[in-house]
């Protein structure tokens, strides 16, 4: 398994583990909401409006973790990028960065890479960018060394 497949693999777990695991809230949530409407006769709330508010919110971040692996999907591992875009392993003079969804640092055989999107502030600079090109992120100046 190449480098971008690992990485690609890295980011599937960690959205799949999301998605499973707002399901089983969701799926906790409903359940509390239908033993919360069975013992109550009286009309009482009884925290059902917030059980309501948390059930809409799990299932907002439901749809945001589909919308990060439909994004995975569309990087091809095998593909070699000579700028960056959607799936491009760019290294630079500080940081290593894998073009796909918002993860943050994944660590594959003592190298740190971090997972980001081409929509966070940091992937909006380097879209499109070349080797040797330089961008400056927080007052950090570093070049473009390498793209795959």
């Amino acid at each position: 398994m190449n480098l971008k497949e690992q990485l690609l693999q890295a980011c599937y777990g960690y959205v799949n583990k999301r998605i499973a695991s707002y399901k089983g809230e969701i799926e906790t949530i409903k359940e509390s909401i239908d033993s919360n409407d069975k013992s109550n006769n009286e009309g009482d709330d009884s925290g059902s409006g917030k059980l309501f508010n948390d059930l809409e919110l799990n299932a907002q971040y439901l749809n945001d973790a589909n919308k990060m692996l439909d994004t995975l999907k569309m990087i091809n591992s095998k593909t070699v990028n000579t700028d960056v875009v959607l799936g491009s392993l760019v290294k630079t003079t500080s940081n290593n960065f894998f073009m796909s969804i918002s993860m943050g640092k994944i660590d594959i055989e003592d190298v740190t890479y971090f997972g980001i999107s081409l929509n966070a502030p940091i992937g909006q600079l380097l879209k499109n960018k070349v080797v040797g090109d330089a961008i400056t992120f927080n007052e950090n100046t570093f070049t473009i060394t390498e793209i795959k």
